[in-house]
């Protein structure tokens, strides 16, 4: 194994959409069913019990699916879990009805209830869909699956291979994943599991053969676990980030991050010999682990190939207008360690201890939660800069619905496209973006505990 590395620094009242009989919403078209249900799956080794899931499809990570660009999505989620839920379409450009928040944008769907899913996929790229409904547990409990739009030139790769990185919390005697109510979770990083999984699996492996070029699409569908990656055997760059393509594919050379719900997807050539293994490697503090494992047999090719291309990028995504834009300002605060005085929470002030005692722990601009008011209001076509300030010890992964942003860099560049970016504690950032779509959109922190006990606000597109 190599040697460490250097490491790389309660909703307001809305109206929302109606629970609409699926044929009504997709214009007679008939949806491919998305079933919601429990689950038994091995998550822990073999030897130790199979453990009870929430998924789609019944297994965890869920139903694959995968498209073309300019096609058009249609599932028919039909809830059989015990609890309401929905379905958010992560990093996808949709109208905004379909976005699948709870609160904002549509009913939670009940048990035994149904809700019709349609919309076209304009951006191609490596995307997922998860419960947007008590996401702490549901996304936990494994309602989460990959969602990928494929170009149509493809790159020239000999395997596209998809790669959910996740972790659970499992019980050791009972293999069960355990409860959700540790206010360590909600007030410090986020909930951490035990077992650190790849495609559901632990100590994930799978063969490859000696130059051979494989598309790899890394999605973190943890619920707070920063994952700091490697490659050992393998040579690649980085070609898209949520989705997005760069301008140029980046070569790996140190580690990278992929904060929760990022995405990143690599083209690598596998450089360790016939009989090795090459690996994806994790690194956790001062301990290297291989995530997943390639055994290597047998030859794909005589040459190496030439450095990839880019990916072709994806239509009207540009950002401009940055001296004109609508500005706004986002200051993340509370906590442990830290807290804060005074914040808004139910349309009062209270202070840290109270509302740590309903287990709300974390204010955006001193409110606790969604607000009544939005963040801003942006007529459809404007260029918005949100300045964000975090005030806390803790990182925390900012996630635009909707859109894509932007980073403002210190001297004035812009970043690659994104649609969550990781802030880490007492860090200054600024994103800028395209108000393209009108509605009611969710900007919230996606460690999911954070989200749940403070860190979710919103914006309007105004047509």
């Amino acid at each position: 194994m190599t040697t460490r590395r250097s490491m790389l620094a309660g909703t307001a009242a809305l109206a929302v959409a109606p629970l609409l009989p699926y044929r009504a919403a997709l214009a007679g078209a008939e949806a491919e069913v998305l079933k919601a249900a429990v689950a038994q799956v091995q998550i822990a080794p073999e030897g130790y019990p199979a453990t009870e899931v929430w998924g789609y499809g019944g297994v965890v990570p869920s139903t694959e699916i995968r498209l073309r660009q300019g096609g058009r999505l249609q599932r028919r989620l039909v809830n059989t879990l015990p609890e309401p839920t929905t379905v958010h379409w992560h990093g996808i450009r949709l109208d905004n009805a379909m976005d699948g928040v709870p609160g904002v944008t549509q009913e939670a769907v009940p048990p035994g209830g149904e809700f019709a899913y349609a919309f076209d996929l304009p951006d191609a790229g490596t995307y997922w869909y998860h419960s947007h409904n008590q996401s702490y547990e549901q996304v936990a409990r494994g309602l989460h699956g990959p969602l990928i739009v494929e170009e149509a030139d493809a790159p020239d790769v000999d395997r596209d291979q998809v790669i959910v990185l996740d972790d659970f919390r499992l019980d050791p005697e009972t293999g069960q994943i355990a409860g959700f109510a540790n206010m360590m979770d909600f007030s410090h990083g986020g909930r951490l599991g035990n077992i650190v999984v790849t495609n559901g699996r632990f100590n994930h492996s799978m063969t490859a053969k000696h130059k051979e070029r494989l598309r790899l699409r890394l999605i973190n569908a943890a619920n707070a676990k920063i994952f700091e990656l490697a490659l050992e055997g393998l040579e690649g760059w980085i070609v898209a980030l949520d989705g997005m393509p760069l301008d140029a594919p980046e070569p790996i050379s140190e580690t990278f991050l992929l904060a929760p719900a990022q995405r990143a997807d690599l083209i690598v050539d596998v450089t360790a010999d016939v009989g090795a293994q090459a690996h994806l490697v994790r690194f956790e503090r001062d301990e290297a682990f291989s995530q997943v494992m390639f055994e290597v047999r047998g030859e794909a090719s005589t040459n190496r190939r030439d450095a990839p291309l880019p990916l072709p990028p994806n239509p009207r995504m540009e950002v401009t207008g940055l001296e004109d834009a609508l500005t706004s300002r986002l200051l993340m605060e509370g906590g442990a360690m830290r807290g804060f005085q005074s914040a808004s929470m139910d349309g009062r002030p209270v202070g840290f201890q109270e509302a740590a005692q309903a287990m709300n722990f974390w204010a955006f601009n001193g409110t606790i939660g969604m607000p009544d008011e939005p963040l801003f209001i942006a007529e459809q076509g404007r260029t918005v800069r949100v300045a964000m300030q975090n005030d806390t010890m803790f990182p925390h992964a900012m996630h635009l619905h909707g859109h894509h942003f932007r980073e403002v860099l210190p001297g004035g560049g812009l970043g690659p496209l994104r649609d969550t970016l990781l802030v880490l504690g007492d860090e200054s950032r600024e994103i800028a973006f395209v108000a393209h779509t009108p509605g009611e959109w969710v900007f919230h922190c996606h460690m999911l505990t954070h989200a749940a006990s403070g860190m979710m606000t919103r914006f309007r597109v105004t047509a």
